[in-house]
């Protein structure tokens, strides 16, 4: 081990020991801040690669009206056209919990009413108070640049 450092020091670089466990240890003459500096580069570009899934959330009422529904139907139709995935949840409070299948209803009139540009990741499901929906869009949208020439 003591003739290995003093030629990784007459070389100007570092020891490292790459497994301690095994007899004897193993090491590698290297330069040690080139190789995390190395390792930071690959993580970066790994992190550069790899894509956010963007999750919007719509909160409606079992007793929506038809106008507040079309309007709140736009927007999740809006968000999936930016490529987002859309969380829909229907909130019940005090006996509304009684009637889901009211949201029921609603979660599956949405999802008709987008099936063009989207479709179900998971089905309408009661989770405590709320009753939630994912829809994805079918393919993402690819926003055409216009140029106008002067």
């Amino acid at each position: 081990m003591g003739e290995a450092l003093t030629v990784a020091e007459d070389m100007d670089l570092d020891l490292v020991e790459v497994a301690p466990q095994a007899n004897p240890p193993v090491c590698r003459i290297m330069d040690y801040s080139k190789y995390r500096y190395e390792q930071a580069m690959k993580t970066k570009e790994a992190r550069k690669k790899q894509s956010v899934v963007v999750y919007k959330e719509m909160k409606m009422r079992p007793k929506i009206d038809i106008h507040d529904y079309e309007i709140k139907k736009k927007h999740v139709e809006r968000f999936l056209n930016e490529g987002a995935k859309v969380k829909v949840t229907i909130m019940f409070r005090g006996r509304e919990l009684a009637h889901t299948d009211l949201g029921r209803k609603l979660l599956t009139r949405i999802a008709e009413d987008l099936q063009e540009i989207s479709h179900v990741e998971s089905e309408p499901n009661l989770d405590g108070r709320n009753m939630q929906m994912i829809l994805v869009p079918t393919a993402p949208k690819i926003k055409k640049e216009t140029t106008e020439e002067k």
